[in-house]
């Protein structure tokens, strides 16, 4: 049987569980379709809860036998679980069930990856290993006794002892159930050790399938670096003996932080210069760091119930972008980090799927890990810190260290310590937190006399289920410069509170250039009214390295949609900013290089509907293709300058120092390409030693239409590497004509590597179909039906996956009615489709309900 009918969870519901656990013992005698799990959990009754029912989570488990106190017990099938009577004191329950990883290809709670048992329990995977209170509130120390055939025997904790086919591994800090973890298979490690600042060593490891072990160095070493850098920011030191990561080929998030025992896809940990970009590694860096950095903010400290799943996830992806700041470009993480939040949060939040920060009902969260959830409420973190400044941001934190530690927090909890030790009242902040949808900040300026007015208001769309917006807190970073491009005041942060607010500043003898939204100090839609000779100034002078490329980037917009719409020229203005911004050596090349990227098609499209402009995806692949040509022949003489003072001698190095350099010049190979024909990537793909090369110098000649030789030579040469091979899939297809896209797909979908049980390989294929704009959207509609076709495949097998991919349709209401009816077409196709998943039935509701 599939999924039972759908039923809503509201926020407001909640109520504590009955029963405190003070211990977990849990036996797993392991077999590919017959594992038996054994537990041994001491209840014992809730003084604060009211609902005193005993009820157990369970899916697919098979009872063999369930006892209270030592006497059988006598146990009723329920929806979701079982439910038993117990003694009103405190009682020790044992079960033994039978599952079946082998077959568990939904990839939640135990399941078999080639060969390796392995555990994924967020959020509600637990349930699918044992009976047990699957929720994040109630929280026990456990003990786990792993009885197998298998080398290596690994659970949460420290190992209190180990020998052939056995292990016993004690956690003795509580936890909820979704952190548990377990892996057992034939693995490799690659050890390492690390000192606290306290003088405790801890032995670290990272485990791999024999193969993989030259890959691992560079995980390690960000691991380091992450424990450091938690140590000496937010002052949080490690707290076991041990901490071991597990590379994964198969597993549906990026990774998991459970305590101790850190699981990660593969794609996430595994990194070598022949097999990795300079992406690949940064990435890697940080998403290490982030599961690191959940240890105090997620499972020291973790949420009460799912609806606060932002105070775990905004948090630690703010402290994930703190670090990534820190030891590489800060603007350059920064500016990435917007392009990230506007290419998925944003239209997230002005679609169908929009929700709040902390929602306020769902039928499967698994559905809400969502770039709402992590992006926007990692830059609602930002913002409270920018309000109450670097030193009172630390002694709040520190505080919620102390006042939490051991507990299962809320949203309330979080902004009360900040409260509590600054004397703010946060209540209208709160707002950030309950209220959907991407304000609007818009500007109007006044200069009478030696006083420069800036008159800011807010506004925020309806969204689904909330028609009235109230103001919220906006911090707005405000600097001035002089018509010269001289700083005439540095960055201050205006508050505003109300719907429309005036900020005075005086003593001002020329009218000043403002600089609004400095360091994109709140996640908002700015609407200023500038022409472009203004942003042209700020693209030259703005002192703010993010308003500077801010500037840059609108002006690419600005003629873009001139092109879209009237079929104007690209910009000449924008074209010299650029140049004299390219030729500027001063500046990170990195910086630069993100200088000469263009708003995505996707983008472009959203800005239109905003406008009340029906987009059209030919027109905008043909626009921003004019803009790349235009770009290739303004900088003819530049870009080979470029592309040879940013070539490196020496060993390859993932630093920011050296990626920056090679996403410079692979920035300038891809124009020069466009005039050469792929001669000069031809010529990088035959050198190349490392994968950032040899991957962008294939990608200009797919570009350019050629490199039919060197696409086969690095099949060829890479077939053995299953995340080398995801990249010459996705490549393929994103580099395709748009009336060749779903013929390319399709194609794939045929080649004897494709696997739609694996997630990486389905994103590679299904998500690169779904992110080439034009070609997802061409007008014969045919990407539709093949995405759709391979989403009811799917469902079945990993419903997780599937409902994640759906999200490919949510702005089917912005296209023209032909494409609308299509679009709508297959989303019925979904939806009709027999035992549809509850994960994917929800999300295509919300969709379809636009």
């Amino acid at each position: 049987m599939r999924d039972a009918a759908p039923t809503t969870i509201f926020l407001k519901d909640y109520t504590p569980f009955g029963f405190i656990i003070d211990g977990v013992e849990l036996t797993f005698r392991l077999a590919p379709k017959a594992t038996r799990v054994l537990s041994r959990i001491k209840f014992r009754p809730n003084p604060d809860a009211t609902d005193k029912r005993f009820f157990l989570h369970g899916e697919s488990l098979t009872l063999i036998s369930a006892a209270i106190d030592g006497k059988s017990a006598d146990v009723r099938d329920v929806d979701g679980g079982i439910e038993a009577d117990v003694p009103d004191a405190p009682f020790v329950w044992e079960a033994e069930v039978e599952i079946n990883p082998q077959d568990n290809t939904a990839l939640e709670g135990l399941y078999m990856s080639n060969g390796m048992y392995c555990t994924q329990c967020e959020a509600e995977g637990f349930r699918k290993i044992t009976y047990y209170p699957d929720r994040p509130d109630v929280m026990a120390a456990f003990e786990v006794t792993i009885e197998g055939n298998e080398k290596v025997l690994l659970s949460n904790g420290n190992p209190l002892s180990q020998s052939q086919g056995f292990a016993k591994w004690q956690d003795p800090w509580p936890k909820p159930a979704y952190l548990f973890a377990l892996v057992a298979g034939d693995l490799l490690n690659h050890p390492g050790t690390f000192t606290t600042k306290s003088g405790r060593q801890v032995d670290l490891n990272i485990w791999v399938r024999p193969g993989d072990e030259n890959k691992c160095a560079f995980g390690m070493q960000a691991l380091k670096d992450s424990m450091k850098w938690d140590e000496d920011v937010y002052g949080r030191e490690y707290d076991l003996d041990l901490f071991n990561i597990v590379a994964v080929d198969d597993f549906n998030m990026g990774a998991m932080e459970n305590k101790g025992l850190n699981v990660f896809n593969s794609s996430c940990v595994l990194a070598s210069p022949e097999t990795s970009t300079d992406g690949n590694f940064e990435r890697i860096e940080a998403i290490i760091a982030h599961e690191y950095f959940h240890n105090w903010t997620g499972n020291r400290i973790t949420c009460r119930d799912w609806f606060q799943l932002c105070l775990k996830e905004g948090l630690t992806v703010y402290r994930d972008q703190q670090f990534t700041a820190d030891l590489r470009s800060a603007p350059v993480a920064r500016i990435s980090n917007v392009l990230a939040l506007r290419g998925r949060q944003f239209p997230e939040d002005q679609g169908p799927l929009s929700h709040p920060v902390r929602p306020e009902s769902f039928q499967e969260i698994n559905n809400f890990y969502t770039a709402t959830v992590y992006e926007k409420g990692a830059e609602v973190i930002g913002m409270l810190k920018t309000l109450v400044g670097d030193a009172a941001y630390s002694k709040a934190v520190d505080l919620y260290f102390d006042r939490h530690d051991g507990d299962a927090a809320t949203i309330e909890d979080w902004l009360q310590v900040f409260e509590d030790s600054t004397g703010r009242d946060l209540g209208q902040f709160k707002r950030w937190y309950s209220q959907s949808g991407t304000p609007r900040l818009t500007v109007r300026e006044d200069y009478d006399g030696d006083t420069f007015t800036l008159h800011l208001s807010q506004s925020t769309a309806p969204t689904p289920g909330q028609d009235e917006k109230l103001p919220q807190v906006i911090p707005v970073a405000v600097g001035l410069l002089s018509p010269n491009g001289d700083e005439v005041m540095a960055t201050q942060i205006l508050e505003l509170t109300e719907a429309e607010q005036s900020f005075r500043f005086e003593g001002h003898a020329t009218r000043p250039i403002p600089s609004i939204l400095r360091d994109f100090s709140a996640p908002v839609i700015l609407e200023q009214g500038i022409d472009k000779t203004r942003r042209a100034f700020l693209l030259a002078h703005d002192t703010d390295p993010f308003n500077r490329w801010e500037a840059g980037r609108m002006l690419a917009r600005e003629s873009l949609l001139a092109s879209i719409t009237t079929g104007a020229a690209p910009d000449a203005a924008y074209l010299d900013g650029l140049g004299a911004v390219l030729r500027d050596d001063t500046l990170d090349a990195a910086y630069r290089a993100l200088m000469l990227g263009q708003p995505t098609q996707s983008e472009l499209a959203g800005l239109l509907h905003e406008a009340g402009i029906t987009p059209d995806p030919e027109a905008i692949h043909t626009a921003s293709e004019d803009l790349r040509n235009a770009k290739a022949a303004a900088f003819g003489d530049l870009l080979p300058v470029l592309y040879q003072d940013n070539q490196i001698d020496g060993p390859y190095s993932p630093d920011a120092d050296g990626s920056g350099k090679r996403s410079l010049a692979n920035a300038a190979l891809s124009l020069i390409s466009r005039t050469d024909g792929g001669a000069l990537a031809a010529e990088q793909y035959a050198k190349a030693d490392n994968m950032t090369l040899q991957l962008a110098a294939l990608s200009c000649l797919l570009d350019a239409g050629a490199g039919k030789e060197q696409l086969a030579a690095f099949e060829q040469q890479w077939h053995d590497d299953r995340l080398v091979m995801d990249k010459w899939f996705s490549l393929q297809i994103m580099q395709a004509k748009p009336d060749q896209v779903a013929e390319v797909t399709k194609r794939l979908t045929q080649h004897p590597d494709f696997d739609m049980k694996n997630p990486n390989r389905f994103r590679a294929v299904m998500g690169a179909l779904s992110m080439h704009h034009a070609g997802f959207h061409h007008k014969n509609g045919a990407a539709y039906a093949l995405l759709a076709e391979w989403l009811i495949k799917l469902d079945p097998v990993n419903p997780q996956t599937t409902a994640r991919m759906c999200s490919a349709f949510q702005t089917w209401k912005r296209y023209d009615p032909a494409r609308q009816t299509m679009m709508s077409a297959e989303l019925d196709r979904i939806a009709n489709t027999k035992d549809l998943s509850r994960d994917t039935n929800e999300m295509i509701t919300r969709i379809r309900s636009a």
